[in-house]
């Protein structure tokens, strides 16, 4: 695994979105847990290739700001950057922009995990 990898992950605002309908907050504005999901898919998809068979990523932390609102019918793009490889433990810079600029940034860092050895704990 290399760094440098990176991946965008693309979603329009809309009503099953936002803040209003995930309650995390109570107007419709593109929610903050919305963001959060898509800047962590866009992580898991800029190393998918790349893995072991059986193996996927699972969150572990994320650290992000959502500094501007975004509306119903904006399209909101979220990337992500692999900075660093520790082993298992995989870095990425996220940020996300809609067609006004940055909405928001951060840090997250995912776990390389055998799918199976992984559901066992359930």
């Amino acid at each position: 695994m290399e760094k440098g990898l990176t991946y965008t992950s693309k979603t329009t605002v809309c009503k099953e979105n936002t803040a209003l309908t995930v309650g995390s907050g109570d107007m419709e504005v593109f929610a903050t847990p919305a963001l959060v999901a898509l800047l962590e898919n866009a992580a898991m998809n800029a190393v998918k290739p790349y893995l072991p068979e059986g193996s996927t990523t699972v969150g572990a932390m994320i650290q992000t700001s959502h500094i501007k609102p975004s509306g119903l019918g904006e399209e909101i793009s979220a990337t992500a950057v692999l900075e660093e490889v520790e082993g298992r433990k995989l870095t990425f810079k996220v940020s996300a922009s809609d067609s006004k600029g940055i909405i928001g940034e951060g840090i997250h860092i995912r776990y390389i995990v055998d799918r199976e050895r992984f559901l066992s704990k359930l």
